[in-house]
Order: C-alpha cells, then structure tokens, then sequence
C-alpha cells in the first residue's frame, strides 16, 4: 500500500495540467498559422494564376520541410535537450507569414511555406515532450489535450481565412505574426518549467530503454504505424488541400460556403483527436486504431457519390473517426520505443505528415489532368491499406498499464 501511495503521490506530483494546456494552447496557435497557407489556396491561385500542381507543390514546400527536420530535430534533443527552442519555433512560423503576405512571385510564396515548415519541425517535438513529461503518467490524455489544441487551430484557420483574409487581402496575413509574438511569449513561460523539470530530475534514474518486444518486430511495428500514419495523412491531405475546389466544382457553391464545409471537417477531426487519447488511455491504443482506420472506410468509400448534404455529414464522420487514431498511435509507438520521446514526435509529426505533402503535390498532377472529381474518386480506397492494422501486435500488459 506505502508503495502505491508513493507511486500515486509521484504521478500527481508530475501532473502539471496547465503546462498541457499552455502546450496545447501554443499548438493551436501554431496550426491556425500553418491551416492558413491551405486556406488560402483559391486566393493564391487568383492572385499568381496557378494551377493544381503549383497549389500541391506548396503543400509539399511545408509539409516536406517539416517531414526533414522533425525527426532529425527528434534524435538531437532526445540526447541534447533543447528548452528554449520552442520560442524559436513561433519567429520562424512568423517570418514565414510576413513573406506571404508580401510575396512577389511563387518562389517567395515557397520560401514562405519552407519557413511555416521549419517552425513546425523544430515546435512538434519538444512540444510534444513537454506534454508528455507533464502528463503524470495519463500519456493519452495529455498527447490528445496537446493535438486536440493543433487540430482546434487548423479548424479555426479557413474561418480566419474566409472571414478575414479573403475579403481584405493578402497582405492581412501580416496582422496573424501577432499571434507568433503571443506564442512565443507562452513558450518562453513553458522553457522555463521546462528547464527547472529537467534539473529537479537531474538525480533520478534515467527512464528505462527496454524494448517490450524483439528489436526486428519493433522495426516491423513501427514501420506499419508509420505507413497508416502516412496513409492517414494522404488521405486527409486530399480533403484539407482540395476540399474547396471539390465543393466549388462539384456542388457549385461560394468560396465562403466551401470553407465551410472545410471547417466542418477540421472541426471533426479537432473531437476526434480530444476524445481517440483518453479512449486509449481506458481500453488500450491498439483497440482505438483498430476502430478509428477500419471503422472510416464504408464512409471514404460513398464520399464521391455524395450530394452535397451527405457530403456535409460523411465529412464530418469521416474527420471525427479517422483521426481519433493519431494520439493512440503516438502513444502505442512511444510504449514500443521508451525512452525516444523527440524521435517518435519527429516520425509522426513529421516524416508521416511529410507523406501527405508527397500526396497532395501527386494529387494535384491528377487534378490537372484528370479533373478534382477523379482525385475523390482515387482518394476514397486509400483508407483500404488500414487494413494493415491486423499486423500490430499485443504490448506486454504492463507497458500498456
């Protein structure tokens, strides 16, 4: 009994709930940023005159730039931790935003993404860290309050764009670096408890590093979280990138209207991540992937042939299951490598995301040639490779607990 009352006097002490929610709050902030740049897509496409494979080659400017440097970002401050790099993050988020606002040619939009992007590689990792070292051992809840903030913000991104942007133009942009400005200040506040932790934890032993399976079927899991991830990604890279288009082409409604429709969809996927982490957290991450990858593919598979009523709704079921999964498998694949906490976020956050920038740049080519509607079309089997997820194994019971 003293050992259990230690233990849960030990978890309430490392519970630090309103670090979570400054993690979460500052990756809200720095998703409404980045969910800007998508957002702004028709308004781009006016104003530079491009086409679909210019609109995806921007999507793969972040999303890839990201997908290089999180993991790379993941292994140093894993061994080399780095408190006072979150700041850091939001003034590469904000100067991405000023050359937006006033970019003069596409290669300065590009230059624009790539600094978005690198603000996104070196804030996942660290961010991520800091929620689970707060989390007092309730992993799920805090990776999902932490994701639940990035979603809430690339949710609140289209209606900013719609309601803000589009109507005084691009150079508003300008006027978002006020909430890098904001961020940074939060993050500043979050080094600091971040630093002080680490140094009260200076004496203690060090986390185990004991893989609970065999390093090869490691590998192998690993390998199948990362490519559902990506698949994840891909797909809903079709509907974040070219949703707008689809509605205004298919459907024949207003840009306003189109965005949305997108809100409703990013809106989704905001519960869907809140409530997938403390769903894991009671029956396990492998039951909550098996539900969230499977249980979407009826609905990705009617998308196409939809009016647009149940257009409106299957997105919304489509974004509340599909993305219910990506806290679970943060946290599935944190219990299957303890110890690489910058690693995994880097993976997941990045390299996984950085697939869905491959996709949408593919799927613009497609669009170009083919036509958005055939994009959908495509788009709706790619939840098929879920599949895969009859190939995770079971973690021993006391890692999961």
């Amino acid at each position: 009994m003293a050992s259990i009352a230690a233990a849960t006097g030990r978890q309430v002490e490392r519970t630090a709930f309103s670090i979570i929610f400054a993690a979460s709050f500052c990756h809200m902030l720095n998703d409404i940023m980045q969910s800007l740049l998508t957002s702004l897509y028709p308004l781009l496409k006016e104003n530079y005159a491009l086409d679909f494979v210019q609109i995806g080659l921007l999507t793969f400017a972040f999303q890839f730039t990201a997908s290089l440097l999180q993991p790379a970002v993941g292994i140093v401050t894993d061994r080399w931790p780095m408190p006072f790099s979150l700041p850091v993050a939001m003034l590469s988020t904000c100067a991405g935003l000023i050359t937006l606002a006033f970019a003069a040619h596409f290669p300065i939009l590009v230059l624009g993404a790539c600094l978005i992007g690198i603000g996104s590689a070196i804030f996942h990792p660290e961010a991520s860290r800091v929620a689970r070292l707060a989390s007092g051992g309730r992993h799920g809840l805090a990776q999902s309050f932490f994701q639940v903030g990035g979603n809430t913000g690339t949710a609140i991104g289209p209606l900013l764009a719609a309601f803000i942007v589009i109507p005084r133009g691009q150079a508003v942009l300008s006027w978002f670096s006020l909430i890098a400005l904001l961020g940074f200040c939060v993050l500043s506040g979050v080094s600091v408890w971040y630093m002080r932790h680490r140094r009260s934890a200076a004496g203690r032993p060090s986390p185990s590093r004991t893989l609970p399976l065999p390093g090869r079927q490691v590998a192998w899991t690993l390998t199948i979280l990362i490519v559902l991830t990506a698949t994840k990604n891909a797909y809903l890279a079709s509907l974040s990138s070219y949703f707008t288009f689809y509605a205004i082409h298919k459907f024949g409604v207003g840009v306003q209207d189109a965005q949305l429709m997108l809100f409703l969809f990013l809106g989704a996927s905001a519960a869907g991540v809140f409530f997938g982490g403390p769903i894991g957290d009671r029956f396990g991450s492998r039951s909550v992937i098996w539900f969230s990858i499977l249980g979407v593919i009826p609905f990705a598979l009617m998308l196409p042939y939809a009016n647009l009523f149940w257009t409106s709704v299957l997105v919304v079921v489509i974004g509340f299951i599909f993305s219910s999964a990506f806290s679970a498998i943060v946290v599935f694949a944190q219990e299957l490598v303890p110890g690489r906490v910058g690693l995994i976020a880097g993976l997941f956050f990045g390299f996984a995301f950085g697939f869905g920038g491959i996709a949408a740049a593919v799927l613009g080519l497609f669009a170009d040639r083919e036509g958005i509607e055939f994009v959908y079309r495509v788009c709706a089997y790619m939840p098929l490779l879920g599949l895969l997820t009859i190939l995770l194994p079971r973690l021993p019971s006391h890692r999961r607990a």
